[in-house]
């Protein structure tokens, strides 16, 4: 798999173009930094670090994740975790989660996207087939039990 990594003093912004959805959240959320139509797309010195962590969280695919050269983990004893079911598209998850898929354990940081369709190549992860196919959960919504 192809990663791209941009530096940026202690930080360092990992690309995974393969695994991009186009969600545009990078893009909307920091257009200065962001750019498809640049060479590189990534201009990481157009912004603080605290907003490039903060745009990097957003992105739904995991595409885009960072690192810190002196990454202190803060194991946080309230979780919250919010839950959104977007319309014909993927189940976002914020802030990350312990995800048990096919016997294996996969733990994921940040923004999470999960396929609802089904036809997505890198199951349990949304890659953004959905479109694709013309998945469309209006014609089968989710509906409160009675």
């Amino acid at each position: 798999m192809i990663q791209r990594n941009y530096k940026k003093e202690a930080l360092t912004i990992h690309w995974k173009p393969d695994v991009c959805i186009h969600s545009a959240n990078c893009v909307q959320g920091l257009p200065r930094v962001f750019n498809p139509k640049s060479t590189p797309w990534i201009n990481q010195e157009n912004a603080t670090i605290d907003e490039l962590i903060h745009t990097i969280k957003t992105c739904p695919s995991g595409a885009l994740s960072y690192t810190l050269d002196e990454e202190v983990k803060i194991i946080n004893s309230k979780l919250t975790m919010n839950i959104k079911i977007s319309e014909s598209g993927p189940i976002l998850i914020s802030d990350g989660c312990v995800i048990d898929y096919q016997g294996r354990t996969i733990e994921k940081e940040g923004m999470v996207a999960l396929c609802r369709c089904g036809h997505s190549s890198n199951k349990p992860f949304c890659d953004g087939m959905h479109r694709k196919i013309g998945f469309d959960t209006k014609e089968n919504p989710i509906k409160p039990e009675d």
